[in-house]
């Protein structure tokens, strides 16, 4: 006969699994992860950033169909599988689109596509030239639409959801590391250890998050892995306010105090028994600075310090066609913000579903 457990852990899982909002947004999240990893396996653009560029289809509404006529390079494509599978593939080829085409004999005679009610221009390609390898003239649809640049807009999002996923996971990582680190050392030693400490959080509180942001990515440079950076060093101090005060709460109690009178190290009893047992509230603010991280990116990215073109970010597609709000094409900007909305609001519901499971006196 199997007992139940009833340890603490085994209830917090109860009652977060009876949040449905909690375990959707749980769902969601781990959706979006897997989408993130295997963004360029899924994505129907899968040249490295999604950026395969046809000016001629430039901002199509959803749903937008066309005639692509590929032509082969002779430059040597040497990519390992994996490289392609998780970074996207070289992309040696050039894609035309066209409107209408015949094939004779010795030549691809084919018209270039041009919106708006256009003639595009007619060329003719001598079917020996393209003949090894051959060229290849396929239908190509696009869910989405495509971008100013008429890169497939499904695929940019696509991709662009692995900036913005990762970076919470970096960021809160950093925040974790400092914060825990200097919340502990100020909440159990206390003294003048604890006023330098608060005094250098109090500092950075007062910097405006985004302002600081810009000022250490300035520093750094502007790139992928700096923005990461960046937004993690200013996420701890809330890290390590929450840690400080559970400690200066928790020090003086009894198990505490016995395992100073068994001669522990201050670093196994900080490790080993007070945070293991002041951990909750810390994983909810992880939750909230997963959401600020990537609002934060975002922010950063439409400023145009953040992740550096061609790569794709959802704040940078939507400084690129905000202005498209007003002419006719909404959804190229609101798609990449409802992205960023529903991320956010996922990580918030499952912060909020944690502090209620988390939490001893409910």
């Amino acid at each position: 006969m199997s007992i139940p457990s009833n340890s603490l852990s085994q209830l917090a899982l109860q009652k977060f699994k009876k949040n449905f909002w909690g375990v959707l947004s749980l769902l969601f999240i781990v959706g979006v992860g897997i989408l993130s990893v295997f963004a360029y396996a899924i994505a129907p653009d899968n040249s490295k950033n999604a950026n395969q560029m046809h000016v001629s289809i430039a901002s199509q509404s959803p749903g937008f169909t066309v005639t692509m006529l590929v032509l082969p390079s002779q430059i040597k494509q040497d990519q390992g599988f994996l490289d392609a599978l998780f970074f996207g593939e070289k992309n040696t080829t050039t894609e035309v689109p066209i409107s209408d085409y015949s094939i004779s004999e010795n030549a691809l005679s084919y018209t270039e596509y041009a919106s708006d009610g256009l003639v595009g221009l007619e060329k003719v390609l001598p079917i020996e030239s393209a003949a090894s390898p051959h060229y290849v003239i396929r239908e190509q649809s696009f869910l989405l639409g495509t971008d100013k640049y008429g890169r497939d807009l499904l695929s940019r999002v696509l991709v662009g959801a692995r900036i913005s996923f990762f970076i919470g996971f970096v960021a809160v990582f950093i925040s974790l590391v400092i914060g825990v680190f200097m919340g502990s050392v100020a909440g159990y030693f206390g003294g003048k250890i604890d006023a330098f400490i608060m005094w250098i959080i109090n500092v950075t509180w007062s910097i405006p998050t985004l302002l600081l942001v810009i000022a250490i990515t300035l520093a750094l440079g502007k790139g992928f892995w700096q923005v990461f950076i960046a937004v993690g060093l200013t996420m701890w101090v809330e890290v390590a306010r929450v840690v400080r005060g559970q400690i200066i709460s928790v020090k003086e109690n009894q198990y505490v105090t016995a395992a100073k009178a068994l001669g522990f190290s201050n670093y196994r009893i900080i490790t080993k028994h007070i945070l293991p047992n002041i951990m909750a509230p810390v994983i909810v603010i992880c939750a909230a600075n997963f959401a600020a991280a990537i609002l934060v990116e975002s922010g950063l990215s439409f400023l145009g310090i953040g992740a550096q073109p061609p790569m794709a970010s959802w704040g940078a597609m939507i400084k690129d066609h905000y202005n498209y709000i007003i002419l006719g094409k909404p959804y190229l900007a609101i798609i990449p913000g409802l992205c960023i909305m529903f991320l956010v609001m996922a990580f918030m519901l499952i912060g909020n579903a944690l502090r209620d499971a988390l939490d001893v006196k409910s």
